[in-house]
């Protein structure tokens, strides 16, 4: 009965996990992919020096793999699916960290590991039993 308990509430725990990251990283999405370059330069200094399609590439990336958290458990469809998409947004992160660090912006690799580690967090859980079983 323990074991049930247990496995329970780590799910809720993921469930909670992925819910919000996926909300974290709409919201940064299409901050990145909508705003005019002007605006998103006041909040994130680094659009100015990188190409305005990279910018809307990564707001795209990170909506999709928000979706990606999300909508393959809670559908049924494909749930292994999440696995890669929060493996995706780990790797998102690190070239993020790679990308600040390069830039002297150190300040900026902090959330990065924060949310890289919520991501692994969440593929780690979704890659082990019990799995969310497919429809």
């Amino acid at each position: 009965m323990t074991d049930q308990k247990n496995n329970k509430a780590m799910n809720i725990i993921i469930w909670i996990a992925q819910v919000l990251l996926a909300a974290l990283f709409i919201m940064a999405g299409l901050m990145k992919a909508t705003q005019p370059a002007e605006a998103l330069s006041e909040a994130l200094p680094w659009v100015t020096s990188t190409p305005i399609v990279m910018v809307r590439f990564i707001g795209m990336s990170e909506i999709l793999g928000a979706f990606g958290l999300i909508l393959p458990s809670l559908l049924r469809i494909k749930p292994s699916l999440t696995v890669y998409a929060a493996s995706g947004l780990v790797v998102v992160m690190v070239l993020a960290s790679i990308f600040h660090a390069s830039r002297g912006e150190f300040s900026a690799i902090g959330m990065n590991v924060i949310l890289g580690g919520i991501a692994a967090f969440i593929a780690w859980g979704r890659s082990k039993k019990p799995s969310i079983p497919a429809k």
